[in-house]
């Protein structure tokens, strides 16, 4: 498989606890550079108000997803707060192929398959909240999520922070602007350096 991955492009994994600002961040750097795209995944969970299909994610009944996993169409998968999310094969082929950097929004546990699979085409990139209790003003400001359910990401989050030290590049996210830029400058020196 690491053979179909020797292209142009460079696959860049962002990750982050639930409302550590990686989504915001990656839109961002998707309106800096224009050969920059997002990966687009498919998952289980319905859609939420302004979801658009093909473009936040490939909404598919949990039957789909499953016929997806066992015809090897995706990368990668996982089951995440009870629903399925993962990235098809053909997309990322053709955009690296293309010679595109793909932005992953994934967390810790799809990021770890998505370097073994990608190789030496993958910079990964954890983005860490300024502190827990700044992560909670984040999830509650957001008014997407019960209290439960905020509590339930705060716990997980802990367990996703352990797993910073298994990435390439580690950035508190402060102040967004000045994140975007040093997370847009990690992006250029590692294309830089695999000559791309």
């Amino acid at each position: 498989m690491s053979e179909n991955f020797r292209k142009k492009g460079l696959a860049i994994i962002l990750s982050a606890p639930s409302g550590g600002g990686k989504s915001s961040i990656a839109r961002a750097l998707l309106a800096k550079d224009p050969t920059l795209v997002r990966s687009v995944s498919a998952t289980s969970r319905k859609p939420r108000p302004g979801d658009i299909e093909g473009k936040d994610y490939f909404f598919k009944s949990k039957n789909d997803f499953l016929k997806m996993i066992n015809e090897g169409k995706l990368l990668e998968y996982s089951e995440i707060y009870g629903n399925l999310y993962g990235i098809p094969k053909d997309f990322v082929e053709t955009q690296l192929q293309q010679g595109h950097g793909i932005i992953f929004d994934i967390d810790s546990q799809g990021a770890q398959k998505l370097k073994i699979i990608l190789q030496n085409t993958v910079v990964s990139i954890f983005i860490l909240p300024p502190s827990i209790d700044e992560l909670r003003k984040r999830l509650e400001a957001r008014k997407q999520d019960s209290p439960e359910e905020i509590d339930l990401r705060l716990n997980l989050a802990t367990k996703e922070i352990e797993n910073a030290k298994n990435y390439d590049h580690v950035v508190v996210n402060n102040d967004f602007l000045t994140s975007v830029n040093t997370i847009y400058d990690l992006i250029k020196a590692e294309r830089e350096k695999r000559g791309l």
